[in-house]
Formats: structure tokens, C-alpha cells, sequence
């Protein structure tokens, strides 16, 4: 199944308010039942354990309504990791009111420019974001991320299929939004498999990159890039 890098409704910003409150509703239904909370959470994890820590700071780029790492920060709270994050997204409307829970905070801007600077947070995380770059600027986000990470880059993502395309259309009774149906079938097709984003990866950075890959729950995968192998 060859990827076919199309245009999302969501990021056409011809959506209404409506629209845009209705996918993101969807969206965090599909994150948070099929697997994309449990896979940032693994990778976040993964980082604690690698470097002993129990305290991230976090910015989740693409961030949306910011219910995936609200959600994980609330979970790892329980095993003793507290995480302090920050939304990043592009567009005001995509990110909440308020903030999402006490000490998280909203930033509008470029996830290939980030406004910030070298190594302000611990890791710099994104969901169902990395298949709506193509390749160029995926290499980019990568290097962006790690230059205000201090730790690594996590990537949680889409694995295109043609089984997990099926589910995209069968899926069609349980979504409330026709917009976010329509772009999950976009997504889809547009995703990256795991040999095409580490490819991408090293050719950004070099050839000793440290970059690991697991699989999860229903066509999810999850990347680690570490800032140290970078």
C-alpha cells in the first residue's frame, strides 16, 4: 500500500467551530480507545526508565485539545511521574480555553520553527501528527524537537495498512463527525510505516542516530529519538 500524502479537512481551516470541537471530540475517543494514550504513555515511561528521573517537563506539539498527555500526566501520576506540560498547536481554536489542568499551558506556533529555545523542556512529544508532514519536513520537526528537548523526541503515530484502512471506513457508525471519518481515511493513507520514518530520521540526523520503534495496539507505533545519539 503505496502513501498518498493528501490534505485533511482539520487542517484546511475550513471547518466551523463546530466542526473543528466535534473532530477533536472524535479524535480523543479514537486516542484514547484504540491505543494512542497507551502509547505515549509507554514511551514516557520508557524515558524514566532510561534516565532515572520522575519529573518531565513536556511539550506536546499539535497538541490539539491537549487530552493525550492530560490523560497520561494523570496516569503516571499515579506511579510516582509527575509531568508538567505544555500545548503547542498552529491554530488557537484547535487548542482549549483554559488550561487543561493546573500548571499546563497553551503556546501558538510552528512545529517546524518551535518558539523556544535549545533544550527548554525534558521531551517533546506529538500525537497523530507525524503523517501530516511529508518527508522533508518531518526531518525537520525532528531536529526542531530535538534542539528543545533536553532528553528525546517522542513520536506517537499511525501505521499505514490496508487492514487498519478497512477499520477506517468500518469505523464510520461509532464517529460523531463526518470530518474526522473522512480525515481518518486520509490519515491512514497518508501515515508512515516503521522502516519509512527511521529512514527518515537518519537521513536527517546521522547514521548512529539512536531511534527505537515499537508497534502498539491497533496500528499504532511508537519512536524514540534520544537526544544524546543524536
Amino acid at each position: 500500500m503505496q502513501r498518498v500524502d493528501a490534505p485533511e479537512i482539520l487542517d484546511s481551516d475550513a471547518c466551523s467551530p463546530a466542526d473543528v470541537e466535534a473532530t477533536l471530540l472524535d479524535l480523543g475517543r479514537v486516542n484514547r480507545w484504540f491505543g494512542g494514550v497507551a502509547t505515549t504513555q509507554k514511551m514516557v515511561e520508557r524515558a524514566a526508565r532510561a534516565s532515572g528521573a520522575k519529573h518531565f517537563s513536556l511539550l506536546e506539539v499539535a497538541a490539539g485539545s491537549g487530552e493525550v498527555p492530560e490523560i497520561v500526566r494523570e496516569r503516571l501520576t499515579r506511579r510516582g511521574i509527575t509531568l508538567e506540560v505544555t500545548l503547542l498547536d498552529r491554530a488557537r481554536s484547535h487548542l482549549p480555553l483554559g488550561n487543561h489542568a493546573a500548571g499546563n499551558h497553551s503556546v501558538v506556533g510552528d512545529a517546524v520553527a518551535l518558539p523556544f529555545g535549545n533544550g527548554t523542556f525534558d521531551l517533546v512529544s506529538c500525537s497523530l501528527f507525524a503523517h501530516h508532514l511529508n518527508v522533508q519536513q518531518l526531518a525537520q520537526f525532528v531536529r526542531e524537537g530535538l534542539r528543545v528537548s533536553r532528553q528525546a523526541v517522542l513520536i506517537n503515530d499511525l501505521v499505514r495498512h490496508p487492514v487498519h484502512l478497512a477499520l477506517a471506513y468500518a469505523g464510520y457508525p461509532i464517529m460523531r463527525s463526518r470530518v474526522a471519518w473522512l480525515d481518518g481515511l486520509t490519515s491512514v493513507r497518508r501515515a508512515y510505516v516503521p522502516d519509512e520514518i527511521r529512514s527518515v530520521i537518519v537521513s536527517a540526523l546521522s547514521p548512529e542516530a539512536r531511534v527505537e520503534i515499537s508497534r502498539s495496539y491497533l496500528f499504532r507505533m511508537g519512536v524514540i529519538v534520544w537526544k544524546g545519539h543524536s
